[in-house]
This record gives structure tokens, sequence and C-alpha cells, in this order.
């Protein structure tokens, strides 16, 4: 298999490296090694590899900045698609008094605000310290502040499992809480996304950023490797406030803890595994729904060979 996987990517001049740590390319630090890793450069050369990945029933996962993943200790057996520096393009349209963004689905949400701010555009303000890309915050519909991606989004483009390329309009996305048209329907790549973005005062676009950053430091565990938010937020109340009423705030197991500054985050407090994170969040899920009767999901996607979602029982 690595000899054909070798031939797509000189076809294509993508990078292919082996037995690549995925504890070294995700923010929470944790995770065994994948077999394979190929940095996407195109969207011909994607869709030639999923092509190839689906009649040879090869496992392959779509990899961004690696902010929402909890990896198993075990590692990943298959091929991680690496959507990165390489597929990171940024267009800009002039259309009236909106501006529009093509980004290509490996672009940092932070590069776009950035290049936003540069530009004197208002809309990205909330969104610019998720620490993922442009094509993750679509696939889950990321948000913070009041705000998600589906507030900025007009359309994006994708590639399915057989490697056809389509378009979909923001209509067409299904975008919710932390749920899109991709969260159902599996083994779809998100190649580009489309968003609307206004002109603005660069004075006030600034002081916004500065306030957003500055509540982020304060308020957020950013010295400890995390996958951000740990739990989705239950209908009715608050993660962090529920898991804080529990007095689970520094609860610990192994390396994996609950943040004593923030209880909605579970970090790697000291060399943390999957099992110590999975174990944590095991147990803050049954406290939570003892004592106060909401049932907490988890938000991380869990990568591992086997597929399939990461739950608490």
């Amino acid at each position: 298999m690595n000899e054909e996987l070798q031939q797509i990517c000189n076809a294509y001049q993508m990078q292919l490296q082996e037995n690549i740590s995925l504890a070294s390319h995700t923010t929470f630090h944790i995770g065994g090694n994948a077999d394979f890793w190929i940095e996407i450069n195109s969207t011909q050369g994607l869709g030639k590899l999923l092509q190839f990945c689906d009649e040879k029933k090869i496992n392959y996962f779509v990899m961004g900045r690696g902010s929402n993943i909890l990896a198993s200790d075990n590692g990943y057996q298959g091929v991680i698609l690496h959507l990165g520096n390489c597929f990171s393009e940024i267009k800009m349209q002039e259309m009236h008094d909106k501006i529009i963004l093509t980004c290509q689905a490996g672009a940092m949400l932070s590069n776009i605000a950035k290049f936003a701010m540069e530009h004197s555009l208002t809309g990205m303000e909330a969104l610019s310290g998720i620490p993922g890309t442009v094509g993750g915050a679509l696939y889950m519909n990321a948000g913070a502040y009041g705000s998600e991606i589906k507030d900025i989004v007009i359309a994006c483009s994708y590639i399915n499992k057989f490697g056809k390329e389509y378009n979909l309009t923001s209509e067409d996305l299904n975008l919710s809480y932390r749920h899109s048209f991709f969260t159902e329907h599996a083994g779809a790549v998100i190649t580009s996304v489309t968003i609307c973005l206004e002109k603005g005062n660069p004075e006030e676009i600034a002081e916004k950023y500065a306030d957003f950053s500055q509540r982020r430091k304060t308020k957020q565990p950013l010295n400890y490797p995390s996958a951000g938010s740990t739990f989705k937020r239950p209908e009715g109340s608050y993660a962090s406030k529920l898991i804080d009423e529990c007095g689970l705030k520094g609860y610990q197991i192994g390396g994996a803890q609950v943040s004593e500054k923030h209880a909605g985050f579970v970090i790697n407090k000291a060399n943390a595994t999957c099992q110590d994170v999975l174990n944590l969040c095991q147990h803050v899920h049954d406290v939570v729904l003892e004592k106060t009767g909401y049932l907490l999901e988890l938000e991380p996607v869990f990568l591992e060979s086997q597929g399939g979602e990461l739950s608490c029982s």
C-alpha cells in the first residue's frame, strides 16, 4: 500500500511520511502514531487519495490543526490527510459594501482573522481565538462568545469519498449547535469555505480583537494542552457551571485534570494518556448526572482506527 500511496503523492507533489506521532499534531499532545501522514496541497491530489482509500478499504482521517481531537494511545492504523499550510490560501472579492473571502479548508481561523483586521473587515472578531482551521470550524459549527461560523459562512466546497467535488450554500449546510451537514455525511471532506464580512472601523475592530484576546487569557487555561471546551453546552445550563457546582474543579486522574481555571476544560496537566482523559471525562459525566440530572456530551472527536464518536456511557 505504501508504494501506491507514494506514487500518488509523487504525481501530485505531496509529502508522505510514515509512523508519525499524533501527540505532536494535536493540541491535547496525546496519541500514538499514525501509519501514514500526507500533506494535502490540492483538491486534485485529495480527490485521488480519497478514491484510492475507498477502493482499497483503507482507513483515512482528515485533520487540520488537531485542536478538537483526542487521539487514541494506540495510534491510527490508516492515513491521516493533513489540511494545513499547504492548503491555506485566502482570496478576497469585493461586492458593494460586503467582502467575500474564499478560504481553503486548511486556513487557520486566526490567520483569516488577521487578514480581516488588516483589511478593516468586521465579523471575525469573536472567532479569532479558536485554535483551528476554517474547515474544522465549519465541520462542527465552531463558536465562541455568542458567535458561530454559521453567522458568516455563505457557501463551501467539498469532495466526497469517490473524489467528486460539490458545492453547498449556507442553507444546505444544516448548521446548528456543534452540528453541520458534514457531521452526518461520513467521508465528505471540506475543501474551501466562503465567508461574508463587512467593512468596518479599524480602531473599533482592533479593540474588539484585543478584548476577546484578553478574555481568553484571563479565563481559559491556555498554558496547558487541551482540546478546548471538553463538553457540549447542555440545554438549560452550562457544562462549566455544572462541573464547578459538583466540586470537580481540579479533579485529576493520572495526568488529566479538570482545569482549576475553567471547569469546562479538561487539560493535559502532566503527560496524560488518552485513557486518563477518558476515565476523567467518564467520572465527570457520572457525577454531574447523579447530582444535577444533566447529561453531558463530549465535544472532541475521538480518533481511533475503528472510528466512532467519543462518548460517555
